[in-house]
């Protein structure tokens, strides 16, 4: 299914505990991808990165992305989302992290925070959503 929305069935694969792999795209045009932890809010996908981190200076330079999400209960099961970057922001970014720290490891604050790192919250709109529903 391709559309430029993210549907109740795709939400579900961001609400879980499934890791994303963001591209972004270097100086020099290639391809830079990260496994990433990542919400989703509205029809915003969430993206928590560090200022100064390769793929905030990609998309400073360059706001088009790729998402790829599997499903690891059902790895038959995945979204890929091409979009770009409308928002970035330090707002609530503290907070985020914690959230995904509690989504992803059990615990109620980020624990590998460097002294001295800004958080920074990316908020990507889709342009192509691609969900390859569950066999």
């Amino acid at each position: 299914m391709k559309e430029n929305s993210v549907t109740e069935e795709i939400r579900r694969l961001f609400d879980c505990k499934n890791f994303a792999f963001l591209a972004t795209l270097m100086e020099n045009g290639s391809p830079q991808v990260t496994p990433v932890w990542t919400d989703v809010d509205e029809n915003a996908i969430l993206i928590n990165t560090a200022e100064g981190r390769i793929k905030h200076k990609n998309v400073k330079r360059d706001p088009r992305v790729a998402i790829s999400v599997v499903n690891h209960a059902n790895p038959y099961e995945m979204v890929t989302i091409r979009g770009k970057v409308v928002e970035e922001t330090t707002e609530g970014a503290d907070e985020h992290i914690d959230k995904m720290a509690k989504k992803y490891l059990g615990m109620d604050k980020y624990p590998f925070k460097m002294p001295g790192e800004q958080r920074i919250l990316l908020r990507i709109e889709p342009d192509n959503v691609f969900h390859q529903k569950p066999r």
